[in-house]
């Protein structure tokens, strides 16, 4: 059986490692070991924060809407309800950004609730 000779390999795969912990503090991108641990944390992190990203921003989204609607004298779940009851096809991204963006646009929107709603 031949020798077989794993550096390169093994460098390769060091380099990754390193190479993904780029920007972590002290030791966690300069030793292996420590930035391996560190990398494998960090991947995790990034896998279960691409899930919680979307809720956060569904959170925003509603305090943003419910903030601008009581503005008009309504509460968030009656003008969801009167936009489900008028057939609005608008999703919570697009009302929390018109409710930002434009309060004139927003209005309208509270009012064909409010006349669906009653």
């Amino acid at each position: 059986m031949t020798r077989v000779k794993r550096g390169v390999t093994t460098h390769a795969r060091h380099k990754k490692v390193l190479n993904l912990t780029k920007g972590h503090f002290g030791a966690r991108h300069r030793l292996y070991r420590t930035a391996n641990e560190s990398m494998i944390h960090s991947l995790m992190y990034a896998f279960r924060d691409r899930r919680n990203r979307k809720r956060e921003f569904r959170r925003l989204w509603i305090t943003r809407i419910n903030a601008a609607s009581r503005i008009h004298g309504m509460s968030y779940s009656r003008l969801m309800d009167g936009l489900k009851k008028a057939d609005v096809q608008l999703d919570r991204k697009i009302l929390a950004d018109l409710a930002v963006r434009q309060p004139d646009a927003f209005a309208a929107v509270v009012d064909v609730a409010k006349t669906s709603a009653s």
